[in-house]
């Protein structure tokens, strides 16, 4: 990746200017050991970022561990620099004329809630991303064939599997969390990986322990077309593209590409519509609704969608389909979710209408699901790794 040098710049000006007005207050109040001790660290901080930011994190050849170090090195960065920032912006009134209890009062607040930050970003770095919610969600619709009332649907997305190094631990708890549940069928909807197939091969095992009576489907996620690192050559994308579809095949998983699957029971069926990743912004369009959605089955009672991004939803899906329940994942809810008096609120809703739980219009539903792993950072704050459990009632 390349570096952009004058915002790293900027950002360790800033962080330089922080450090030393921290320094002097410390130095000028007889604290002589700790403004060293402070200093010590700042400088090694700065370098930590340096070293982070120049690393190629682009190429193909840069093995998944390196980049997972880098991962956290930045991200301790980050836990040191953002409560300290905002520490010192709430500190800012002590420069005024006020009295001193006042300021010594104001000083311990800022300190307070600078600690009770780090602790935060802390506890979603080492606790969160490593349980796991069940959500459970009941549908009903009058065009439910009788023979799917009571169906159960698991609903998980964003493995990111790159997540966990070679550490099955979390990953199996997951599958086993999921067979425990017994679901009619699983649906997995995109991002097993976060830039190539070798992040996925120390998981086949446990994903093929994943058990439902009508088995898992799965798409892809715009991180599973290796897209994110640069290749040699565009055969050798290809084929890495093509082992991590293989390999979702070899763990025993109906892997759909912008094509239908229908599941029967007795007489009625039940449409899955597999479409790839709706590309919008800066991401490729993968999607093509004629092939996943053909005029051949379009004529069935229920139909449920399996896509990536939950933009489609309202763009595509909403003004020129029927397609009745849609699962999308992709936003993991920015990996902050924050909840206040039984609302929640996450940086996602500035970017995405959708960005996670249910949503309808009309008799069409979509469900976001909030995903496993992790993306970019190391942390899940509020933003618990989701299972969903979607139940199918046929109306009266």
């Amino acid at each position: 990746m390349k570096v952009h040098w004058i915002a790293l710049g900027v950002v360790v000006a800033i962080n330089l200017l922080l450090d030393f007005l921290i320094y002097r207050w410390l130095s000028r109040h007889g604290y002589k050991k700790l403004s060293t001790i402070h200093a010590t660290v700042s400088v090694a901080l700065q370098g930590l970022l340096a070293f982070g930011m120049s690393q190629p994190f682009g190429e193909a050849s840069v093995g998944d561990g390196r980049l997972t170090l880098v991962m956290w090195l930045m991200w301790i960065y980050f836990t040191v620099y953002v409560p300290k920032t905002v520490g010192l912006i709430l500190a800012i009134p002590t420069l005024l004329p006020l009295p001193r209890g006042m300021k010594r009062g104001i000083s311990r607040v800022a300190a307070a809630v600078g600690v009770l930050l780090f602790a935060v970003m802390w506890y979603g770095t080492v606790v969160t991303p490593y349980k796991t919610e069940i959500h459970e969600v009941t549908l009903t619709s009058p065009t439910l064939p009788p023979a799917f009332n009571g169906y159960r649907i698991a609903h998980i997305s964003d493995l990111h599997l790159g997540t966990y190094g070679t550490d099955t631990t979390f990953v199996s708890r997951v599958v086993k969390q999921i067979n425990d549940l017994r679901p009619d069928v699983v649906c997995f909807t995109g991002d097993l990986v976060s830039r190539r197939t070798s992040e996925a091969q120390p998981f086949k095992t446990v994903l093929s322990r994943l058990r439902a009576s009508d088995g898992v489907i799965a798409i892809l996620g715009n991180h599973d077309y290796d897209d994110y690192a640069r290749w040699p050559t565009e055969e050798e994308k290809r084929r890495d593209h093509e082992a991590l579809c293989n390999l979702q095949r070899e763990a025993g998983w109906k892997l759909l590409l912008n094509q239908p699957h229908i599941v029967v029971h007795n007489t009625d069926t039940l449409l899955f519509i597999g479409a790839e990743n709706y590309g919008e912004g800066a991401f490729t369009n993968y999607c093509d609704m004629s092939h996943a959605y053909p005029d051949s089955v379009q004529h069935l009672p229920y139909k449920i969608l399996l896509q990536h991004n939950p933009v489609q939803w309202r763009e595509q899906i909403l003004p020129e389909t029927d397609i009745d329940l849609t699962l999308s994942g992709h936003t993991h809810a920015m990996q902050i979710i924050l909840s206040f008096f039984g609302r929640r609120w996450s940086p996602a809703s500035w970017r995405y209408s959708e960005w996670g739980g249910l949503y309808y219009n009309g008799n069409q539903h979509l469900y976001v699901n909030t995903g496993l792993g992790m993306v970019g950072v190391p942390m899940r704050i509020g933003a618990t790794p989701e299972i969903t459990i979607i139940t199918l009632k046929k109306a009266s």
